[in-house]
């Protein structure tokens, strides 16, 4: 496999001038980092479920090379830059430790058997990840007023929003040969929307309360209003629109349909990612 320094990056960690970083700012709210903790780790962990992804689609070089060539290594830069920004605000934060003890438990969640039986509908699964990432970025991005945070989050983004068009892309290729209607591919938007929430953000958070809180790991009460209230700042700037305009979007409904459904999926949507 291809490293990721002779690969050609839409933008690079290395032009990111972290000495920039306003510390005070950043470090004032504990809530946003415990945030960045967390994607961190999910990020980071990208290689195992590229590795994943790449077997599934091994007989089909262009979604192979496409996933190990270029999505792999964006996510995995996704989390060496947000780590690097953590050790900048927080250079007592033991993130070796921290992500050693999340990936031992999510790795037990990244499994072939627990993707779509379909190929089209696993193109669907990967679209709402896509789309909760972006969203999650883009809702950063608007609270944060520290600009290095801003300008690495809106690189992230950007890079997220050009994945789901890859994956929708793909989505649409199978598609055409599986023929899933649209009962199929809303059943795995819903079970995809549900297993964000209840594994991989759950997981990550805990373990970042955990390293970051020594003293209260065992508090759940006390863990529980943290992610209250780090769902609350996400919730507060997320775009409930971009993100069920993305969601709906695999399911191609009819002009005439789409704004009928749009307002009540939006409220749905902002309850279920970060209730």
């Amino acid at each position: 496999m291809q490293t990721e320094n002779i690969i050609a990056m839409p933008w690079r960690i290395e032009d990111i001038d972290l000495s920039k970083i306003d510390r005070m700012a950043a470090a004032a709210d504990e809530d946003l980092l415990l945030l960045l903790c967390a994607s961190s780790f999910i990020e980071s962990g990208s290689d195992l479920y590229a590795a994943n992804l790449s077997e599934y689609f091994n007989d089909d070089p262009e979604v192979s090379g496409w996933l190990n060539g270029h999505w792999e290594h964006e996510e995995l830069q996704h989390g060496r830059a947000l780590r690097a920004y953590i050790a900048h605000v927080w250079p007592e934060f033991d993130w070796e430790k921290a992500f050693a003890n999340f990936f031992a438990e999510y790795r037990l969640t990244c499994s072939i058997e627990e993707f779509e039986k379909s190929r089209a509908l696993e193109m669907v699964a990967r679209c709402v990840v896509e789309t909760g990432t972006a969203t999650l970025y883009r809702a950063i991005n608007e609270l944060s007023s520290e600009p290095v945070l801003k300008q690495l989050t809106d690189n992230i983004r950007t890079d997220e929003v050009r994945h789901y068009k890859n994956f929708y892309r793909f989505f649409k290729k199978y598609n055409e040969v599986e023929g899933k209607g649209r009962f199929a591919v809303l059943g795995a938007l819903a079970r995809r929307v549900m297993e964000i929430k209840s594994e991989d953000s759950e997981i990550a958070l805990r373990h970042a309360f955990e390293t970051r809180y020594p003293e209260r790991a065992g508090d759940k009460e006390y863990f529980r209003q943290k992610c209250a209230r780090v769902n609350a700042l996400v919730r507060r700037n997320l775009s409930a629109d971009m993100c069920v305009k993305m969601l709906l979007k695999p399911l191609d409904l009819p002009a005439r349909i789409s704004p009928g459904v749009h307002y009540p999926l939006a409220k749905i949507t902002q309850h279920v990612f970060f209730r």
